[in-house]
């Protein structure tokens, strides 16, 4: 028996091969080509549309790196094809192993309206269903002549991943371009054969079913004439019938198939590239959709929506329709499938706020699911900001890819920072990019890890990525699998009616408290600095536009810009996309990110500082110092400069120098050589010893009479590392990078500056470092100012601070609080946390004393244990990760100039960090003109642990005052709220800003749990 199953097995396989796929085409003629290259960046659809091409013969080589050609297919059905299907086979040169990373084309019409997309698997375009022979076809392609970035191996380095770089030779040759008969008996016949094949692979030897299921199939085999297939492939169907109308058990499993097309909005293509994408894979499902009536299609990314209504109207149309009838289904209520780790609270909070309100104004859709099937782990705070947007349900799939624990479930209770939870569902299909073949269908039956007490499961369907979507043969299996024996069962729905379902006989389902962290991918909290960088100073300008913004429309009628925030925080929001932010990218997209960041910080930059002009009554001055100290959360200023900002460089970057570490009055400041080489800053309350290697060898806590180094050690050390993962280059770094290292301890230079700073230099490979390490007057804080020249390759850099603590836990700041993270590995789930993400500050404390390590543009970081000399005690060791080198996707990540601030505060409380976390990203003041005059804070909160996250005026345009405000330090609270304006009415808010609550505009005390986000709309009087 064993012999005879794989006897039919091979049999299938080659009869599907050689005779039966080749006759679902059975008669074909050639259509004429011309083609038109596009000079330069794609133009508008009329010009290519206008263009007179050339004529151009299958074989010929066509379409340089990232360009375009415009290809014009004609012909006649021949008038014998009469009451037939045909349909046009347009092959563009398409690899069908790869669809979604190779060239693509959209058809048009003459007339300029859209027919469908081309990919590798999707090649036809139907002419018509019964012709009558003697129509003329006149069909437009517009073919992208993307490069295959990965080329089968996704680590080799390229220069294709930027034009500037790319060179122009061809990459594809024209295939098939032809008018072809479809036999559409021939076509079901392989979709018989291929569910059923599959479906048989999957079942056990000792099945009967699968004995069935081989027999069936052998029968039919038996009456297909490999010479006459298509007047044979009806009587083969027939005798695959009682096979396939067997039903499925009463409790097989329930798939919900959703049709779908994971679209990266940047990756191995530019964003301009996305624009065409998603314009090609909406045109095919709208096409799709018409033909099939059980068809159900959801898209995410509100920012795919709007790029083909800015670009594409013609598409955006049949779009918005198809969604208006109900089975094109905008999903997810985020601006983009964002990364979830390193964007800042409100940025995370705007990426519900924009992508909510999107759909809601140009669908009337309150998107209830958030859909986020491919990011790199997922923030603790996503439960509460997905129910304050006013969302239900949770959709996630990358923690599959996870190396070192299986993640125990598939649907469950996920349980937030604050305690919220969402109901969460996690495909145990294992691919967003599904194609429900029998080997993904029984997969996810086995892999279901609810069984007993759920029965169903969601499926992604579509070849997605680089887009495409789903297929009309995906839509033949499903057919097939609705109610098939040995299978489970599949249909097409709405993911809200899988929710309300799974919701409805899971309620009591497993809870999982905190962060979803993907164990893979760690790099990606390094990788292109620059990206980062511009990310994390966009969105403290964005926090305080709105606040001077706010603050001068109601001091001062200065007029609110509306429509700039709007746009500035989309483009931000856009580059949090979690292939762009988190550093996986072609060059071409951070090079451009760059811009973009550079760009977005000169206009917030102008905005800020009309405000402020506004506020001042031009020319006087303001300085700006109690409002700023809202944002920094620490509640009025006392009216003391305590640190101003660096001045900035090129690019919004720090300048490195003495004023970037806070040196300010050096008279406050004691600093003098030391014993044995080096130098010692004291200020009174912190007493530093910097030895003749430029390291930091003594922080002494004067009034704790504590050291906050670790005994035999030095801080702020430099180290590097090799950096060669087994997999996926600018996204992984793996636990052996540890074995070996190099500690920079060689020096240069050591000099201690005229501004009272201690300048360090040292070099390395091919690379440099300058830092200044300097003391604030009446600060506990030692300030790190680095400037790297970096031209290192495949190499980890890392400043590692060796702390007298013992302590098994750190706490890192994440959106809207923080959350701890063992210091040990007692687990293997501790054990894959070897890097992990943290926001402006890392704090670590022992009862009564801690040390908080802020930064002003670093994500990653790592902790480690060592045991103290004689083996009692332990001390434990915390690194910022600061720079990578991979090669791939961008063979230059990194190279050049980067500029990093950090600081190590010791005798930190909790509250401490928040507030020097704010305090390194923030500056103290801003002052226009030449007098002097002050600005009281819009809004003022009593109590230490309440942050204010944003002061804005609602986006309605009505004049509002919006308020976010947070408990940061995981405690209970009650505070007041002050504002500095008549409030004639006041309301608590969901994100939208739309009321859920009253309070009592004359004395607003609010209640905050742990970590709560409580939005107030404040009505001025």
């Amino acid at each position: 028996m064993h012999n005879d199953r794989t006897i039919t097995k091979a049999r299938l396989k080659r009869v599907l091969d050689e005779r039966i796929r080749p006759a679902v085409y059975p008669e074909s003629v050639p259509l004429a080509v011309s083609v038109w290259n596009a000079p330069g960046e794609p133009v508008p659809v009329a010009e290519g549309l206008a263009a007179e091409g050339v004529p151009i013969r299958t074989g010929a080589q066509w379409g340089p790196p990232w360009g375009t050609s415009w290809f014009t297919v004609t012909g006649t059905v021949p008038r014998e094809w009469a009451g037939r299907t045909v349909e046009a086979l347009l092959d563009l040169g398409f690899d069908e192993n790869m669809p979604g990373f190779q060239c693509e084309g959209l058809v048009y019409r003459p007339d300029g309206s859209p027919v469908k997309g081309l990919n590798p698997r999707n090649q036809w375009v139907r002419i018509g269903e019964k012709v009558v022979g003697g129509e003329e076809v006149v069909l437009h392609v517009e073919a992208s002549s993307n490069p295959v970035i990965l080329d089968y191996h996704p680590f080799l380095p390229t220069e294709l991943g930027d034009r500037e770089t790319a060179d122009s030779a061809p990459r594809y040759r024209l295939g098939r371009m032809d008018l072809a008969v479809l036999d559409r008996t021939v076509w079901e016949l392989v979709q018989d054969l291929e569910v059923l094949g599959e479906l048989m692979a999957e079942l056990s030897v000792e099945a009967p079913r699968r004995w069935e299921i081989l027999r069936a199939v052998e029968r039919a085999l038996d009456a297909v004439d490999l010479q006459d297939v298509g007047g044979t492939a009806a009587r083969a169907r027939e005798l695959l019938t009682s096979v396939l109308a067997a039903p499925a058990h009463a409790s097989a499993h329930r798939i919900s198939a959703v049709g779908h097309a994971h679209i990266d909005s940047a990756w191995l293509w530019p964003l301009r590239e996305t624009v065409r994408k998603v314009a090609r894979t909406t045109s095919n499902m709208t096409a799709l959709l018409e033909d099939e009536p059980d068809f159900v299609y959801a898209m995410s990314q509100a920012q795919q929506f709007a790029w083909i209504k800015e670009h594409r109207p013609e598409v955006y149309a049949r779009v918005k329709k198809a969604v208006a009838e109900g089975r094109f289904v905008p999903v997810g209520g985020m601006w983009v499938e964002s990364d979830t780790n390193m964007p800042g609270s409100e940025a995370l909070a705007r990426q519900f706020v924009h992508g909510k309100r999107f759909f809601l104004e140009e669908f009337g859709i309150e998107t209830e699911e958030v859909w986020l099937p491919d990011t790199f782990g997922y923030s603790a705070a996503l439960p509460q900001l997905v129910k304050l947007s006013g969302a239900k349900w949770f959709l996630t799939q990358k923690i599959s890819w996870s190396r070192s624990n299986k993640f125990p479930h598939h649907t469950f209770w996920w349980e937030g920072l604050d305690g919220t939870r969402v109901f969460t569902h996690f495909p145990p299909i294992d691919t967003y990019n599904s194609q429900l073949s029998g080997k993904e269908v029984a997969h996810a039956v086995r892999n279901f890890q609810e069984k007993g007490g759920a029965t169903r499961s969601l499926a992604p369907t579509g070849w997605g990525d680089g887009g495409g979507g789903t297929t009309r043969e995906m839509l033949a299996r499903a057919k097939r699998l609705a109610d098939l024996e040995g299978s489970a069962r599949v249909v097409f729905e709405k993911p809200s009616v899988f929710f309300e379902k799974a919701h409805a006989e899971y309620e009591h389902a497993p809870v999982w408290v905190g962060e979803l962290y993907l164990e893979l991918h760690r790099a990606t909290l390094t990788s292109q600095a620059r990206t980062k960088q511009g990310n994390r100073r966009s969105e403290h300008l964005l926090r305080e536009a709105e606040l001077w913004a706010a603050t001068a429309a109601v001091r001062a009628g200065f007029p609110y810009p509306y429509e700039a925030l709007d746009r500035l925080w989309k483009t931000v929001l856009l580059h949090q996309f979690h292939d762009i932010l988190p550093g996986t990218s072609i060059a071409w997209v951070h090079r451009e990110a760059a811009a973009t960041y550079a760009a977005v910080a000169a206009e917030l930059e102008s905005i800020i500082g009309e405000a402020l002009a506004a506020l001042a009554g031009d020319p006087l001055a303001v300085l700006a110092e109690d409002a700023l100290a809202t944002l920094r959360g620490d509640g009025p200023a006392s009216g003391t400069v305590i640190f101003n900002a660096a001045p900035h460089g090129r690019g919004g970057v720090p300048a490195l120098g003495a004023a970037a570490v806070g040196q300010r009055d050096r008279a406050a400041v004691r600093a003098e050589p030391r014993e044995g080489g080096g130098f010692v800053l004291d200020n009174g309350l912190l007493r530093v010893e910097i030895d003749g290697r430029g390291l930091v060898v003594s922080v002494y806590d004067l009034a704790a009479e504590r050291e906050t180094v670790a005994p035999g050690a030095a801080a702020n050390l430099l180290q590097l590392h090799p950096d060669f993962p087994n997999m996926w280059d600018a996204w992984d770094v793996d636990h052996f990078y540890r074995n070996t290292v190099t500690d920079l301890t060689d020096v240069e230079a050591l000099e201690l500056t005229d501004d009272g700073a201690v300048r360090v230099v040292r070099a390395f490979g091919a690379s440099r470092v300058e830092q200044f390490l300097g003391l604030p007057d009446g600060e506990r804080r030692l300030d790190i100012a680095t400037e790297v020249d970096w031209h290192e390759t495949e190499k980890f850099l890392k400043a590692a601070f060796p702390l007298d603590l013992h302590t098994d836990r750190v706490a890192a700041e994440t959106q809207f609080g923080h959350l701890y993270r063992p210091t040990h590995t007692n687990t293997s789930w501790d054990a894959a946390k070897f890097e992990a993400c943290a926001h402006r500050f890392v704090h670590l404390e022992e009862p009564g004393w801690g040390v908080a390590v802020v930064n002003d543009s670093t994500y990653g970081y790592d902790v480690t244990r060592a045991v103290r000399d004689g083996g009692t005690g332990t001390t434990t060791t915390l690194r910022l990760s600061l720079l990578r080198a991979p090669r791939f996707p961008d063979p230059r990540t990194d190279q050049g100039v980067h500029r990093f601030r950090y600081a190590l505060v010791p005798n930190a409380s909790l509250g401490d960090a928040v507030r020097e976390g704010h305090r390194i990203n923030l500056p103290e003041r801003r002052v226009v003109g030449a007098g002097a005059g002050g600005v009281e804070p819009l809004v003022s909160v009593s109590g230490d642990s309440v942050v204010v996250s944003a002061v804005k005026l609602a986006d309605d345009g009505s004049g509002d005052v919006v308020v976010r405000l947070y408990e940061a330090l995981g405690g209970r609270a009650r505070v007041r709220v002050a504002a500095g304006f008549a409030v004639g009415a006041g309301a608590v808010c969901d994100l939208l800003e739309r009321p859920v609550g009253a309070v009592d505009a004359d004395d607003i005390a609010l209640s905050f749990r742990p970590f709560e986000i409580v939005t107030l709309r404040l009505t001025r009087a």
